[in-house]
């Protein structure tokens, strides 16, 4: 059956708070959590960025739910470190944690002051990047000279099961490259259409038979107005085009760039109505998506967790027969 997830978003909301968010999501019934991995936020009104990292442990350790987020090794982390990282919470909790891996955004790699090449470049040392922590929780010793440099690296606490390596697709040219070598894929909301030419490339791929995650954003708050506003305020500037999401390097660029209030509501549900926002999460239901993480991008955190946990989950429960 689909599971549904709450996204916790490192660039609106400060540690603190997150944490307190996502043990009221599993007391909710959200059954699974991710987070975001930033240096800057989007925009410089979102106005946090707290390291994921040291979040995740905190947040394993106060809830019983499993987490991930996506990482972009290979830039302003070494792959050996991301390796140790990840090792060190799949250790710590079996089972409960998973990595998902992309070719990053500028707004976040850029601060290293190395060059920032073009998709397919990005894509090779990408690839480079999970060999090596692969290799690392298998234990071997790694050297390694490519678009990225190992010398002599050794894991001495590694889990018993290393963690799931998902592939970020944001194309149906990546998700069909990353279901050659990922464990799994995740994506974000879009129509039917797209999002179902993004399966087909990605088993076709090589992704057959493994799972998909999706994380589906929204805005909800007390009335539709207050939604809409805050969606425009939050989330404009998320919505520009692929190229830009992956080129654009300071929140300020972001924030230049930012849609209109109508660009927005063509872009993103956007409503009061739990309701409204039930039937757009059911057809994840209906396209065979295995996690589902629900992404509120206006600040109502809490009243929108009790909204979704009291008329939204249950309901998406009643509705998978699968």
């Amino acid at each position: 059956m689909t599971v549904f997830g709450y996204h916790a978003s490192h660039e609106q909301h400060s540690p603190k708070h997150l944490l307190e968010y996502v043990q009221h999501a599993e007391r909710a019934g959200f059954a699974v959590g991710m987070c975001s991995d930033h240096f800057h936020p989007w925009t410089p009104k979102q106005g946090q960025s707290g390291f994921a990292w040291s979040w995740l442990g905190a947040a394993l350790q106060a809830t019983s739910l499993s987490f991930g987020c996506v990482n972009a090794p290979g830039w302003r982390y070494h792959p050996a470190l991301i390796a140790q990282a990840a090792a060190t919470l799949a250790e710590m909790f079996p089972g409960r944690f998973w990595i998902a891996v992309g070719s990053g955004e500028a707004l976040n790699e850029h601060i290293t002051g190395e060059p920032w090449p073009e998709k397919p470049e990005r894509n090779e040392r990408l690839l480079e990047c999970v060999q090596v922590m692969r290799a690392l929780w298998s234990g071997q010793t790694v050297t390694h000279h490519g678009r990225i440099v190992v010398e002599d690296a050794k894991l001495y606490t590694r889990p018993v099961r290393p963690p799931l390596i998902f592939g970020a697709a944001l194309t149906s040219q990546t998700a069909r490259w990353i279901g050659s070598w990922a464990d799994g894929m995740i994506t974000v909301s879009m129509p039917d259409e797209e999002f179902r030419a993004m399966l087909y490339a990605f088993r076709e791929g090589g992704g057959a038979g493994k799972p998909v995650k999706v994380q589906a954003s929204l805005a909800w708050a007390p009335t539709d107005s207050e939604a809409r506003a805050a969606a425009h305020q939050q989330w404009a500037g998320n919505l520009v085009g692929k190229e830009q999401l992956a080129t654009l390097r300071m929140p300020e660029d972001f924030e230049a760039a930012s849609l209109s209030l109508a660009e927005v509501c063509s872009q993103l549900p956007i409503s009061s109505d739990p309701q409204v926002h039930l039937r757009e999460l059911q057809r994840y239901v209906e396209l065979d998506v295995d996690e589902v993480y629900v992404f509120n991008v206006t600040p109502y955190q809490r009243e929108f967790i009790e909204i979704f946990g009291e008329h939204v989950l249950p309901a998406l429960s009643k509705s998978d027969n699968r």
